[in-house]
């Protein structure tokens, strides 16, 4: 006989208070676990396809791993050492920059032009704190990082975990199955397929989508001669995972630094801004429908609030966990919404149940 319902909220409550408890707690040490687990989800497909062709899974498992190690030395060697050096290279021009903006606004606006004026005093001091402290604040926050995640994390465990979970993943989906309460199994699993395919369509296509743009924003800056065009498509890409703030400021910062390096040059200005319109147009009408689809449900607001508010309380790690979570809190949301319409609190006594009127 099952439990009463009141007694299943009381042991499904206590879980997921300790879950979120052990989150809060042991969040950096469950870090590197985290990011296998995600790897080895956003691989497992790979996985499945290398298996249905005649692999094995260990086989399978071991062909990703070389193809990853590859890829990854290759994006160091490549792309890391001129990432940083752009990057640099902005703090450095960065006095020029705010000089620039000085005379544009005094040029406009000649009560600029007052030393006194508080804007004017603003961006004369601007330039310069962001080319002495700038280095500093990203030497400062790699050495956090490393501090946070150590390198032995992000090079030996994180891997080892995403490998092993890789290689069992299947088993392991198996033995949580066997673990489902008998009376609700069908119902979870259910659940779960629905939050599986959200997750699969959003992680999978937005980390595609975001790889598209990231790419395509770096090599078309670089070749109409933006400068800081790599930093700027890497971090328009990566921001693509965040519904319109990737546009945004990507946008913003590319066009900013063509009218500072092209002023007077029109064309060039022009052609910045036409890459971000291009690129505007192919996700939305192209990349996103494609590789995301209209299916997945999960609201770009609902995804910016989850972001926002696990990333507030858990850090990092909760902005790991928060497009699971809003996934499953989504899934489970329209689950309820269906069983509120299918209850009486929503449908009411039938007709013949109703009292009739008296005449």
């Amino acid at each position: 006989m099952a439990l009463p319902v009141r007694e299943q909220f009381k042991y499904w409550g206590a879980a997921a208070a300790i879950f979120f408890l052990l989150l809060f707690a042991l969040g950096d040490q469950l870090l590197p676990f985290f990011l296998g687990a995600a790897i080895a989800y956003f691989l497992d497909p790979v996985a499945d396809w290398l298996e249905a062709h005649g692999l094995s899974r260990g086989a399978a498992t071991g062909i990703i791993t070389i193809t990853a190690i590859v890829i990854f030395v290759l994006f160091v060697l490549l792309i890391i050492p001129n990432l940083i050096e752009q990057a640099v290279q902005l703090f450095k021009a960065a006095p020029e920059i705010a000089r620039n903006i000085s005379t544009f606004l005094s040029e406009r606006f000649p009560s600029l032009q007052d030393e006194s004026s508080n804007v004017r005093q603003y961006l004369n001091g601007l330039g310069q704190t962001i080319s002495e402290r700038g280095g500093a604040l990203l030497n400062s926050a790699l050495t956090s990082a490393a501090s946070l995640l150590n390198i032995v994390v992000l090079f030996v465990i994180v891997p080892v975990v995403a490998v092993y979970m890789l290689l069992d993943w299947d088993r392991m989906v198996a033995r949580v199955d066997q673990l489902l309460p008998r009376d609700h199994a069908p119902v979870i699993r259910r659940l779960a397929k629905e939050i599986d395919q959200t997750l699969a369509g959003f992680i999978r296509g937005m980390g595609t989508v975001c790889l598209i743009l990231g790419t395509y924003y770096a090599i078309a800056l670089m070749a109409v001669g933006l400068q800081f065009g790599l930093v700027v498509g890497f971090v328009a890409g990566l921001l693509t995972f965040i519904p319109y703030v990737g546009a945004l400021v990507g946008g913003a910062l590319a066009i900013g630094l063509a009218l500072f390096q092209f002023w007077g040059e029109w064309g060039w200005i022009i052609a910045v801004a036409v890459i971000f319109m291009i690129g505007q147009v192919a996700e939305g009408n192209v990349l996103t429908p494609k590789l995301v689809g209209e299916s997945v449900g999960l609201h770009p607001v609902w995804l910016i609030l989850s972001l926002t508010v696990f990333g507030a309380i858990f850090g990092f790690v909760g902005m790991l966990v928060a497009v699971p979570m809003a996934a499953s809190l989504g899934v489970l949301v329209r689950f309820l919404i269906g069983q509120y319409q299918l209850s009486l609190l929503y449908t009411g006594l039938s007709d013949d149940a109703e009292p009739k009127a008296e005449d």
